[in-house]
């Protein structure tokens, strides 16, 4: 990088481009399993990846589910990311990408489809890209059940890992993550007509109601920052019938294995309240939390190279929720992550990202990389043996 300032000076002339591209990219939408939708997202995508690093997609399919993989022979560092989104199909026709001066909404818009174009602009800002590896996944807003095999095995062939999802709304990369857990409880008691004969049934719908307060108490012993939260719940069939059968999905967030650990033994551990209930749970560790220690040496790699860019160096976050960062560096691979679009509102209806920062992260993720694909490997470790 003998002129760093020109990637900065490159990435700004790209940024009507990558607004447009954002647009196109956003209008196709890729809600979770929704394979048509997926498929067709995934052939945009792959046409955008071979112009940018020279070499055609490899069309990963596990379940019918197409992840994107450009491998490199000597692959310092792989560039992450997912193009599912947590949006139904139709959103897109009642929200609209839209504009309005510096600042872009949409579906999907910031986790992590800008992030994607500022990926594939910044391959495009570089010379050699031989050296570099790219993975997009489509199933990572569903727990990555498919893709973790392949974002394992790809992150331990690599040097290091970067991860587009966003940053935070004010820039920040995120060296921690916290790790996360999903769980199903399934509840089966009698149903019985609910004006004639209640007690004559076992009311599915009361007992998870005590489950979901046990779980609740789970959650607030910690002082550490878990949280278990109660999500999905469906119960009943009609108005005038006892519930027969209910059942709950469980989020749980922590900063630590233990706790993941505590909270999964005492989940595991849940037994029904009602006489003749009967409790089914399943689920276990999804993602261990991500170290900081693995990510500092990218840290203060990239803050220097913000500095060769005359841009602010961004500090490093803790971020409470999960990315498939996470899995990398379980596996003992340095990952910084965060080093997507500056924007926030995930998952909401007032989702957003600042275009105006996306040239500044583009030069500076190409700096980053272009760095990496010429230096030894970071120092790496096993932290997390993965089950």
């Amino acid at each position: 990088m003998d002129h760093p300032r020109a990637l900065l000076d490159a990435a700004k002339r790209l940024r009507a481009e990558m607004v447009d591209r954002l647009g196109t990219l956003v209008a196709a939408e890729s809600a979770p399993g929704s394979l048509p939708h997926l498929d067709a997202c995934a052939d945009l995508l792959a046409g955008w990846g071979e112009e940018a690093l020279g070499r055609p997609a490899r069309r990963v399919v596990v379940d019918g589910l197409p992840h994107l993989l450009w491998p490199a022979t000597h692959q310092r560092v792989l560039l992450l990311g997912h193009f599912d989104t947590v949006f139904p199909v139709g959103t897109i026709r009642s929200r609209p990408f839209t504009v309005r001066k510096d600042i872009a909404t949409g579906p999907g818009v910031c986790d992590m489809k800008a992030g994607i174009v500022q990926m594939f602009t910044a391959l495009r800002l570089l010379d050699d890209t031989s050296t570099v590896g790219v993975l997009l996944t489509c199933d990572e807003e569903t727990g990555s059940v498919t893709s973790r095999p392949l974002i394992e095995r790809e992150a331990r062939r690599s040097g290091a890992v970067l991860v587009c999802e966003a940053a935070t709304p004010d820039g920040q990369v995120k060296v921690a993550r916290k790790g996360g857990s999903v769980y199903h409880l399934t509840v089966r008691g009698r149903a019985a007509h609910a004006g004639v004969e209640p007690q004559r049934g076992i009311n599915a719908t009361v007992e998870v109601a005590h489950q979901i307060l046990t779980l609740r108490a789970l959650g607030a012993a910690d002082s550490a920052g878990t949280s278990v939260t109660p999500t999905l719940l469906s119960a009943g069939t009609t108005t005038n019938t006892v519930p027969e059968r209910a059942s709950l999905a469980v989020d749980v967030r922590a900063w630590t294995t233990a706790e993941l650990e505590r909270v999964d033994r005492a989940i595991h551990a849940l037994a029904p309240f009602l006489p003749e209930a009967t409790l089914v749970v399943e689920g276990r560790i999804n993602r261990h939390p991500m170290s900081p220690e693995l990510a500092r040496p990218l840290l203060e790699l990239v803050q220097r190279i913000a500095g060769q860019l005359g841009i602010p160096a961004p500090a490093g976050a803790h971020a409470a929720g999960a990315s498939d960062g996470n899995f990398t560096a379980a596996v003992g691979v340095p990952t910084l992550d965060g080093l997507g679009a500056v924007g926030g509102g995930a998952h909401a209806q007032d989702e957003y990202v600042d275009l105006d920062r996306m040239p500044e992260r583009t030069a500076l993720l190409a700096g980053l990389v272009d760095r990496l694909s010429t230096m030894e490997r970071v120092e790496r470790r096993s932290v997390v043996e993965t089950p």
